[in-house]
């Protein structure tokens, strides 16, 4: 592909040249903020996960741990039972409520792109939560005595909510459904709360994916007999099955780099309070390995079963 041509002895940017020189612009803010911001705090975390620091009134200093800068790695994951078991817990939790934030946006999304009245403000209101965790609204909200109040009322109210549901009970007793089933679904109703509360982006791409499927594909099918049933399975999922990808991705970020996360909650507290930024900044980096790991394995299944449609 050529991005200069030749014309009347001066060299021209092609179309395909000034595509990529748009290109290389929209992103331009964030390659100089990720290069001279945001690499040079990374590093910065990696030094300290390998040493052990030391304040005093003129600064600090940085010394090599043990076993050749190994020893808050070896601390964390052989000698620390809190880190290993929270660590553990924190990744089954998490994997296990990725596909329960997938199909509720899903369903919820194919809901809101049927035509019905009301449709705009019910939009709004599933979008509405991602404007209230947003971090400012946060901080608003965590000073704020009258809503903390209210928070906690309403957890109250949420835990009373699920013992009258008592979904465990019912489930054990009118299924012969295996143990750990009936757990993870009890465990999917009570968090019901906090699957909506993250669900907001991921509703909102899936619907803009439903919208840009053509409607000459439903009425093809449909003059060929085709159910809706068939056009879901034939036509609506493999038209949005990149977008399961993309919301797939930024699901596991999302939840996994949450601040409400409990492990984030335990990095930050070893740093700041503890005051141990040589230990902390090495779960950080064990905790950050165990998500790109989920990555790899979550990408590489979802992208075997994506479809691309190219209308060429």
């Amino acid at each position: 592909m050529q991005y200069f041509q030749k014309r009347g002895g001066k060299w021209h940017l092609t179309m395909a040249g000034k595509d990529g020189a748009a290109g290389i612009l929209f992103i331009l803010p964030f390659l100089i903020g990720f290069f001279f911001v945001f690499m040079p705090l990374i590093v910065e975390s990696l030094r300290y996960s390998f040493s052990d620091m030391q304040v005093s009134p003129e600064g600090y200093s940085l010394t090599l741990t043990s076993s050749h800068g190994l020893g808050n790695y070896i601390r964390a994951v052989a000698i620390d039972p809190d880190f290993n078991l929270q660590l553990l817990t924190n990744l089954g939790q998490m994997v296990t409520r990725i596909p329960l934030v997938l199909i509720f946006s899903f369903f919820a999304a194919n809901l809101l792109n049927q035509n019905f009245r009301g449709r705009t403000a019910a939009r709004s209101i599933l979008f509405l939560p991602v404007i209230i965790s947003s971090g400012v609204l946060v901080a608003l909200e965590s000073s704020d005595l009258l809503v903390n109040t209210m928070s906690a009322t309403s957890e109250m109210s949420g835990n009373e909510l699920a013992s009258f549901l008592n979904v465990s009970g019912f489930l054990t007793e009118y299924t012969s459904l295996p143990v750990s089933v009936i757990t993870g679904l009890s465990s999917a109703v009570n968090g019901l709360y906090d699957i909506v509360i993250v669900s907001g982006v991921q509703i909102l791409i899936f619907l803009a994916g439903l919208q840009s499927i053509s409607p000459s594909l439903y009425e093809a099918s449909s003059m060929e007999g085709a159910t809706q049933w068939e056009s879901f399975w034939k036509i609506t999922l493999p038209m949005i099955s990149p977008l399961i990808l993309v919301n797939s991705v930024y699901t596991v970020i999302d939840l996994f780099t949450n601040e409400n996360n409990e492990m984030m909650t335990e990095i930050k507290y070893t740093i700041f309070n503890e005051i141990d930024y040589g230990y902390g900044s090495a779960m950080a980096w064990i905790y950050f390995i165990c998500i790109a790991v989920i990555l790899v394995i979550v990408g590489s299944l979802i992208s075997r079963y994506v479809f691309y449609y190219d209308e060429r």
